[in-house]
């Protein structure tokens, strides 16, 4: 199977994920019971797949955004 290359977009969705995972010192696994309480399930192991390859919809950033608390954005 081929995967396709990671466009530049996909890491800086990635990196606004994880930088916002610091900044509000949330584990993979906190982030999975803030996103349990917002009905959102998933399990630890998947989560840090998927954001570790950059390759999930802006539907689930902005899930996971919801359940860490962001109000704002600063992308430059």
């Amino acid at each position: 199977m081929i995967v396709p290359e990671r466009t530049d977009w996909e890491e800086k969705a990635k990196g606004i994920l994880r930088s916002e995972m610091a900044r509000h010192s949330v584990t993979y696994a906190q982030l999975v019971e803030k996103l349990a309480k917002k009905g959102i399930e998933d399990n630890e192991r998947n989560l840090r797949n998927k954001v570790s390859r950059g390759k999930f919809t802006a539907g689930f950033l902005l899930q996971c955004l919801s359940a860490l608390g962001c109000t704002s954005l600063q992308l430059e």
